[in-house]
């Protein structure tokens, strides 16, 4: 007779707690592997706010621009500062992401998603899906396919892919904490 295996969440996990620093450490396969393992939160709520993101790494950059990338990543002027989300639901929600411009664009709400539990396509397990493909965004955001799950209490990890076709093509990984709003 074999054994139940316990539940696996953010909070029982026993292996490193990450933060975006600790992340932004880590190599791109070694992300693959974090996100691998990672959990899919339970309700579309565990991700609501405004929470804090970080580029972690661009797949194919060479060591010395993916080093510049990183530091300019953890900087006050990178345009990235995350994703705000907000569920309409257990199981789905709507978000956008911040971009900071200062002197330019200023401070902006762009590129809106819709979120839903689904299958990934790093891995084929369950994930929490941001759909960017609504009429409202540009056709090149619309190609844009993001997911994420928790690796730490309140820490997310995701990959960014391209859409071509049926496929979907890992560009970078990206990082939300929700313990720095």
């Amino acid at each position: 007779m074999l054994a139940a295996s316990p539940i696996t969440t953010a909070s029982t996990r026993t292996h490193v707690s990450h933060d975006l620093d600790s992340l932004a450490q880590l190599a791109f396969a070694e992300l693959d592997a974090v996100y691998r393992t990672a959990t899919v939160p339970t309700t579309m709520r565990a991700a609501d706010g405004a929470l804090r993101g970080r580029m972690l790494a661009v797949r194919g950059l060479p060591a010395a621009l993916a080093n510049g990338a990183r530091s300019w990543a953890a900087s006050p002027t990178f345009v990235w500062e995350g994703k705000t989300f907000q569920s309409s639901t257990e199981m789905s929600g709507v978000g956008h992401n911040r971009i900071r411009v200062p002197g330019v664009l200023g401070r902006q709400n762009l590129f809106p998603f819709e979120t839903r539990f689904d299958v990934s396509a790093i891995d084929g397990r369950q994930t929490l899906v941001l759909d960017y493909d609504l009429e409202v965004n540009p056709p090149y955001i619309r190609r844009v396919h993001d997911e994420i799950r928790e690796v730490s209490v309140g820490v997310f990890l995701g990959p960014a892919m391209w859409k071509r076709s049926r496929d979907k093509l890992l560009v970078l990984w990206f990082a939300l904490d929700a313990r720095q709003r």
